[in-house]
């Protein structure tokens, strides 16, 4: 099955979930709400939702409940991003102007805090203390990533494991959260819960990598912002990383250092050939592949359902989009 085709089955399900997003955000104070809905009419992947959903299938499937979750989950996830492009100084996100860029930081800050809590309203009409225990955690986890984030900005010194841990905080625990609490929402029983947390967390590490190989390779028109954005806002990804680590290293230090004195305007199609050119591409996409296949073999310990199925077909997508 074609992913479109699955969005389309699941079409009736996620179309209350968009309801339920714009209504959690929706505020009487005029300007909050207008800044609030700005990104989700973006639209987005729904990766997070989707897997929330899916995993539900392994239980009770009840749409009132995992419903909560999904929209819970979705909104950090937005709130996380409103956040990100006030720190990376970003202006354009999903091919449209950011909060920060279209109002201002200071509005773009609070817009974020204010979905953030209503994320956590979203979620306590759920009475299970497990589940907001699970959510808790992973949601320190993510500032942990965030500012771990911003201390390496332009830090070429970095070790591969660091920028792993940090993608980790930062992705792969929310997604892998997404799919653990679907299942428990729904009564699964806990050995399959964890199976589609190993499943999430390795898709959501193969998923970051992807992203960060996207930025460097990809068009404007596919990934909604400039190539390079990465590069200009000092975040080092793996790639880079790698590349960083053949011979000529010092072209691209040089070349990263300009930007970093340009405080981010510098021109970055130098130090993107660079890296193109470099085996840290390839070495990039050969981890990310091998995180697919952690993915994929979770999968397989799961009950042959067909949500089993829809999950191995998002994951071969992911291994190969390049949107």
């Amino acid at each position: 099955m074609k992913l479109l085709d699955l969005y389309a089955k699941m079409k009736s399900d996620l179309d209350v979930l968009e309801g339920k997003l714009a209504q959690s955000v929706t505020s009487d104070h005029s300007l909050l709400s207008e800044t609030s809905t700005h990104l989700l009419k973006a639209g987005g992947k729904r990766i997070r939702p989707i897997f929330v959903l899916l995993s539900g299938k392994f239980g009770d499937y009840r749409l009132d409940t995992l419903e909560k979750i999904a929209v819970s989950l979705e909104l950090i996830h937005m709130s996380s991003l409103v956040h990100d492009d006030v720190i990376d100084n970003a202006e354009t996100r999903r091919g449209q102007l950011t909060v920060k860029s279209k109002w201002d930081n200071r509005i773009a800050m609070y817009t974020g805090d204010y979905i953030f809590a209503k994320a956590l309203i979203t979620v306590t009409e759920l009475k299970n203390p497990l589940i907001h225990q699970i959510l808790s955690k992973a949601m320190v986890q993510m500032c942990i990533g965030e500012m771990e984030q911003i201390r390496d900005f332009f830090n070429t010194g970095q070790s591969v494991r660091e920028y792993l841990l940090r993608i980790r905080r930062k992705t792969a625990l929310l997604i892998a959260v997404s799919c653990q609490l679907g299942a428990i929402a729904s009564g699964a029983e806990w050995s399959v819960a964890n199976k589609l947390y190993r499943f999430g967390y390795n898709f959501g590490m193969a998923f970051q990598i992807r992203d960060d190989l996207l930025d460097l390779l990809g068009t404007e028109k596919q990934i909604g912002k400039p190539p390079g954005s990465d590069i200009r806002q000092g975040n080092i990804t793996l790639p880079v990383l790698l590349a960083l680590r053949e011979t000529g290293r010092e072209q691209l230090l040089s070349e990263l250092a300009e930007i970093r004195q340009s405080d981010g305007a510098g021109d970055t199609r130098k130090a993107l050939n660079i890296i193109r050119k470099s085996a840290g591409i390839r070495t990039s996409e050969g981890l990310a592949n091998r995180y697919i296949a952690k993915a994929i073999h979770a999968l397989a310990e799961l009950p042959d359902i067909p949500a089993k199925k829809n999950l191995t077909d998002i994951t071969h997508f992911a291994s190969k989009r390049n949107y």
